[in-house]
């Protein structure tokens, strides 16, 4: 049986290249595994609006809003499965870095997915129960903070890092 070339990294960790892919697979996985959670919950929640008595009362505005947070699920739900599909792709044909890089900006659209499932939710919740201008508000601060929590406090954590080179680099 061949020996795996030995590629130690300088992050601190004591692992060969493919280890690390490995580890970063698990990870990745196990991120997936939290969307889809928050997905399906919202998803969910928004396939069982139309049986609901109240619904027949939604003007068109919220029945748009509604269809667009169904299809967000759907589509969210389909780049959380894509990792999965592409491995099954991939699957024993030595491509696990390509695996692991195609999966890392998979799962950075299923995030902003998630974001905008969110956002639609939170808006069409309450439109409905609050009216269109609390609607309006509740999805424009709630896009606000998690545009603040998704996109800048990772960009400023990173920022900080690579401004800090005696930072520890265990994340690849």
């Amino acid at each position: 049986m061949p020996e795996l070339e030995d590629h130690r990294d300088s992050s601190g960790r004591n692992e060969t290249r493919e280890e690390r892919m490995d580890r970063n697979w698990g990870e990745l996985l196990q991120e997936l595994r939290v969307l889809q959670t928050g997905v399906q919950i919202l998803a969910g929640f928004l396939l069982t609006l139309p049986f609901q008595d109240r619904f027949k009362t939604l003007d068109d505005y919220q029945v748009t809003l509604y269809l667009a947070n169904v299809v967000v699920a759907a589509l969210t739900t389909a780049f959380i499965l894509l990792p999965v599909s592409v491995h099954r792709r991939l699957f024993r044909k030595r491509l696990k870095e390509t695996l692991v890089n195609s999966a890392d900006a998979i799962t950075k659209i299923a995030l902003g997915g998630v974001g905008l499932l969110s956002v639609g939710t939170a808006s069409l919740v309450f439109d409905v129960t609050a009216g269109r201008e609390a609607g309006l508000i509740a999805g424009g601060v709630l896009l606000a903070l998690l545009l603040v929590l998704l996109v800048y406090v990772p960009l400023h954590l990173n920022r900080t890092a690579e401004d800090n080179p005696s930072a520890s680099r265990n994340e690849e």
